[in-house]
């Protein structure tokens, strides 16, 4: 494998933690639920570690990406850290 296919497989591996990670953040933000960050992208960059670590777990556990319940856990594990993160469990 070359460098270039190496990047279009890390990026695809990525890019559901990120596009979830993003949407959750500013999802939060635009319900009022976002209070705890003062800049959009420290939410984010918190989402999206989850993200990957769950990803990784994924990949660890079936042996192969892409399967639909470690999205399922990955979509739990980031609503969850930004329902931390903003500090929601005060209301």
């Amino acid at each position: 494998m070359g460098p270039i296919d190496l990047l279009f497989h890390l990026s695809s591996f990525l890019a559901p933690a990120l596009g979830v990670a993003l949407g959750v953040a500013f999802a939060a933000r635009l319900l009022g639920l976002g209070r705890g960050a003062a800049h959009w992208w420290a939410p984010v960059a918190l989402n999206f570690l989850g993200g990957v670590a769950v990803l990784l777990a994924g990949l660890w556990f079936f042996g192969n990406d892409g399967k639909m319940a470690t999205y399922a856990a990955m979509v739990v594990a980031v609503a969850s850290m930004q329902w931390l993160a903003g500090r929601n469990w005060r209301r």
